[in-house]
């Protein structure tokens, strides 16, 4: 009984979620009137200079969220366990605010300080690194801070500097390779997030990145819109698979060697 459950369980979410990707990849491929297939709408993802550009924008505006979340939070989190544990709450509630936050409210309340910054760094979807930081500090905390409560980083700093070691080390060479799966999800989570944020990217200057770039589609050619959405999507759950299947190998390995 248990196992019919847990079939009809599978199979329902299997419908929620595939149905409406498969109306889209339906609708994506369909020919103006109906007669028959085409590719043209997924072609025009690499031939399109404005979305290209704003595919390569958003992916770029990923890579630099991931790397200063992780420059400013990992470091952060090991030394708040290491020197000062009574700080842990503050920053666990700084970094889990931005969820009590409507990105609207963020947005307005930036506002003013991203003049200046596009005065400084020049008028970028880049700059954005800074505002997509502290919206998936929830997000990373919380998936650095699994990692970090698995281990004893206490232990393992102590060990590492009675041997010699530089702080530097420390972090880098004996604490982030235990860490890696939690760094892993928090950079994944991060590019996801990224990769499908509007919001900030439409009213902090309507940056091209590609949440802005489908949304513009939408109202000219539905179909291009469509496919670049699905594409992303898909994208996203490439990334959180390969994530699974990482996570699954390396615990696999620990208990082999264990």
């Amino acid at each position: 009984m248990i196992r019919v459950v847990r079939w009809a369980l599978l199979l329902a979410f299997a419908v929620y979620f595939f149905i409406p990707l498969l109306a889209m990849l339906d609708f994506s491929t369909r020919k103006i009137g109906g007669a028959g297939r085409t590719l043209d709408a997924w072609k025009a993802l690499g031939q399109d200079s404005q979305l290209t550009h704003a595919i390569g924008a958003s992916l770029a505006l990923a890579v630099c969220t991931v790397v200063l979340m992780l420059v400013l939070l990992l470091p952060t989190m090991i030394w708040v366990r290491i020197r000062l544990p009574k700080m842990t709450r503050v920053i666990e509630f700084l970094c889990l605010l931005p969820l009590t936050i409507p990105a609207l409210v963020i947005v307005v309340g930036i506002s003013g300080v991203y003049a200046w910054v596009n005065y400084f760094f020049g008028y970028s979807p880049i700059v954005l690194t800074f505002a997509y930081v502290v919206l998936v500090l929830p997000y990373s905390y919380r998936a650095l801070d699994a990692s970090l409560s698995s281990i004893d980083v206490i232990t393992l700093a102590e060990a590492a500097r009675s041997l010699g070691a530089g702080w530097y080390s420390v972090i880098v060479r004996v604490i982030v390779p235990n860490v890696w799966p939690g760094v892993l999800s928090a950079a994944f989570i991060s590019v996801a997030l990224v990769l499908g944020e509007y919001t900030f990217a439409s009213l902090l200057g309507n940056y091209n990145t590609l949440p802005v770039a489908i949304a513009l589609f939408g109202k000219s050619s539905g179909t291009i819109s469509v496919a670049a959405s699905l594409a992303s999507m898909l994208f996203a759950a490439v990334l959180l698979l390969g994530l699974s299947f990482f996570g699954g190998r390396r615990r696999m390995s620990k208990g082999t060697s264990s």
